[in-house]
C-alpha cells in the first residue's frame, strides 16, 4: 500500500497454499512481491518473479548467527543464585526482523529455570552480509542452546549429574520467569524429566556406554535438554494486532459452515485444525465445515501465520466466533441447546431467509491477568508457554570424526493435542531441522555473499541421516487456547541441538561451544586435547 502509493481498497492479496514456511515467508516474500508489483505498475503488464535454487539460497534471509555468554553464581547445593547473560545476534547489513528475533531470544535465554537474580543484555549488530530474518524458533534456539550447554557445565562444576542440576532449578508454579512473569500453569517439569529419562532408557544406556567407550573407535553418549517456548506474539504484540476471525453459516445454501481467517496453510495443518475447532464448537461433523482461501477481499485480518499462534490464539477466536453463530440461532428460537446437524442446517437456512447473512466475528482481547509493560520490558511475555524435555543418543566414529544421532526422544507439554497426527508431524519435522542445525547446515559467508548456496555444498540431513524420532506428549492444560491447545510449531526447533551436543560431549569428554558441529570441528577439538 505504501510502496505502491495506493489506497487500501486498491490492494488485494490472495494467498495460495504453498510449501513449508519456517519463517522464510514472513518478511522476505513481501520484498519479492513489492518488486513484482512495481514492475507490473511500470510495465502495465502482469509480472511473475521466480527465484531458482541458487538465487533463493543466496538472497533470502537466514537464521541470525549468535553468540551468548553466561556468568552464573551457584550454591553448593546446585541451586542457581543469580547470573548475567549477554546475547548478541548478527543482523546483517540492515534491520528487518532483528529487533523482534532479539526480543524472543533474550526472553528465552534463561530457559525453564528459576533465577532469583538475573541480568540479561541483548543486542543486534550490523555486519556485511545480507540481512538475517525469521527462522523457526525466532531467536530462542540460539539462546536456549547456550543455556542448555551451560547447565551441563554447571553440573560439572558442582559435581552433580546433568539430570540433577536441572531438577533442582526447574521453574515451579508460583515462581517467576526472567521477565517476572508468574507461572500460573499446572506444569511439573520434574515429571516431564522423569518420563523422558524412562522413555529413553537414559540411566542404563549412559552406564553401558561408559563401559563400551573404553574400546573401539565408536564413542556413544546421552544428552538432555529442557526448554520452554512462548506461544503467540511477544509482550503486547497480540493486543496491538487485535486479530479478528469470522465464522459464516450456510453461505452456500447447503448447510456448510465457513471459517474466515487470514491464517495460511503451508503444510502444518492450519486448515484442518481450525475446521476441527469450529466443528467441535458447533457440534457438527468435520465435513460440514470448510475454510475460506486467505483473500484480503474476503477474510478479516487475523494476523500472520507465525509465532506458534494459530491453534492457540486464532483457534480460540474461531471457537468464540462459532459459538456466536450458535448463540444467534438459539436467541432467535431457531434451535435449542441441543440439536442435530440437520436441525442446525435448517436453522441456518431459515435465519438467512428471514434476516440475511449469518456471520459472527470475534476479536482478540488479552486474557485477564496477562499484562506486559513495554517500557520496563517486564511482565507476562506470553499468555502461555509450551515445555519440553528432549533426550539424544549419539554415536561418534573416531575414524571419520562424524557424529550420528541414533535415537531421539521428544517429550513435550503443549496443552491439548487437537490432532495427534499433525502434532507428531510438527515435532518430527522440527527435530529433523534441529539435527541439521546441530550437525550439518553451515552457511559460508565470504565478502558479504553466501558461498555455498547449492545442494551440492550446503549439506542437509537426508532420511538416512535421521534416527528414530520417538514423540510423546503430556497434556497439562492451557486455559487460554482453544480447548486447551498451546503453540507447537516452533518448540521442537529449540531442543535438539543442545541435547545432541551434550551427548557428544558425554561421549568424548571434549567441550564444544558452537554449532554446526562438523567432523572437522570434532577432529580439531579432540586433536587439541579439549577434554573438559
Amino acid at each position: 500500500m505504501v510502496l505502491c502509493n495506493l489506497p487500501a481498497e486498491k490492494i488485494r492479496v490472495v494467498q495460495a497454499e504453498t510449501g513449508g514456511a519456517f519463517g522464510g515467508k514472513e518478511d522476505y516474500p513481501s520484498i519479492i512481491a513489492g518488486h513484482a508489483a512495481l514492475l507490473a505498475m511500470k510495465s502495465g503488464r502482469p509480472v511473475k518473479i521466480v527465484y531458482d535454487r541458487l538465487e533463493d539460497m543466496t538472497a533470502t534471509t537466514k537464521r541470525h548467527p549468535s553468540r551468548t555468554r553466561h556468568r552464573t553464581a551457584v550454591g553448593k547445593d546446585g541451586k542457581i543464585l543469580g547470573g548475567e547473560i549477554d546475547f548478541t545476534i548478527d543482523g546483517g547489513a540492515y534491520a528487518t526482523l532483528s529487533s523482534v528475533v532479539l526480543s524472543r531470544g533474550t526472553i528465552h535465554a534463561g530457559g525453564p529455570y528459576y533465577w532469583p537474580n538475573i541480568r540479561i543484555r541483548g543486542k543486534a549488530v550490523a555486519t556485511n552480509t545480507p540481512p538475517h530474518g525469521a527462522f523457526r524458533g525466532f531467536g530462542a534456539p540460539q539462546s536456549l542452546f547456550a543455556m542448555e550447554r551451560h547447565m551441563d557445565r554447571i553440573a560439572q562444576a558442582v559435581g552433580l549429574s546433568p539430570v540433577e542440576i536441572r531438577r533442582r532449578n526447574f521453574l515451579k508454579p508460583g515462581e517467576t520467569t526472567t521477565t517476572e512473569q508468574t507461572i500460573r500453569e499446572k506444569i511439573d517439569l520434574g515429571k516431564l524429566l522423569d518420563r523422558a529419562l524412562e522413555l529413553s532408557d537414559y540411566t542404563a544406556k549412559k552406564a553401558r556406554f561408559a563401559e563400551e567407550n573404553a574400546v573401539g573407535p565408536i564413542r556413544k553418549g546421552m544428552g538432555i535438554a529442557a526448554f520452554l517456548h512462548g506461544a503467540g506474539f511477544t509482550g503486547s504484540g497480540e493486543r496491538y494486532l487485535a486479530s479478528v476471525v469470522g465464522v459464516e453459516g450456510c453461505a452456500d445454501g447447503n448447510g456448510t459452515v465457513r471459517v474466515l481467517v487470514s491464517s495460511t496453510e503451508f503444510g502444518q495443518g492450519t486448515n484442518t485444525v481450525l475446521c476441527q475447532i469450529a466443528a467441535e464448537a458447533l457440534g457438527l461433523p468435520y465435513e460440514d465445515v470448510r475454510i475460506a482461501q486467505p483473500d484480503t477481499n474476503q477474510v478479516p485480518n487475523s494476523g500472520p501465520t507465525v509465532a506458534s499462534r494459530t491453534a492457540m490464539v486464532v483457534g480460540s477466536l474461531v471457537r468464540s466466533a462459532a459459538l456466536g453463530i450458535k448463540q444467534t440461532l438459539i436467541a432467535g428460537g431457531m434451535i435449542g441447546g441441543s440439536y442435530s446437524p440437520e436441525e442446525f442446517r435448517a436453522a441456518c437456512r431459515r435465519h438467512i431467509s428471514e434476516h440475511g447473512q449469518l456471520r459472527s466475528y470475534a476479536r482478540y482481547e488479552a486474557p485477564e491477568g496477562v499484562f506486559w509493560d513495554d517500557e520496563k520490558y517486564r511482565g507476562d511475555a506470553y499468555a502461555s508457554f509450551a515445555w519440553a524435555v528432549y533426550v539424544a543418543e549419539v554415536a561418534v566414529d573416531l575414524s571419520t570424526y562424524s557424529a550420528k544421532v541414533e535415537d531421539f526422544v521428544a517429550l513435550q507439554e503443549v496443552g491439548r493435542v487437537l490432532h495427534p497426527v499433525l502434532a507428531k508431524g510438527q515435532i518430527a519435522g522440527g527435530v529433523a531441522q534441529g539435527i541439521g542445525f546441530a550437525l550439518y547446515e553451515k552457511v559460508i559467508w565470504q565478502n558479504g555473499r553466501m558461498q555455498n548456496g547449492q545442494m551440492t555444498n550446503y549439506i542437509m540431513p537426508t532420511s538416512a541421516d535421521l534416527p528414530p524420532i520417538r514423540i510423546f506428549f503430556e497434556e497439562m492444560g492451557n486455559v487460554h487456547g482453544a480447548y486447551g491447545a498451546k503453540g507447537i510449531g516452533e518448540l521442537p526447533m529449540d531442543g535438539p541441538a543442545p541435547a545432541i551436543v551434550n551427548a557428544i560431549e558425554d561421549a568424548l569428554g571434549t567441550r564444544f561451544d558452537s554449532i554446526p558441529l562438523l567432523p572437522e570441528d570434532i577432529f580439531e577439538a579432540v586433536s587439541a586435547g579439549g577434554e573438559r
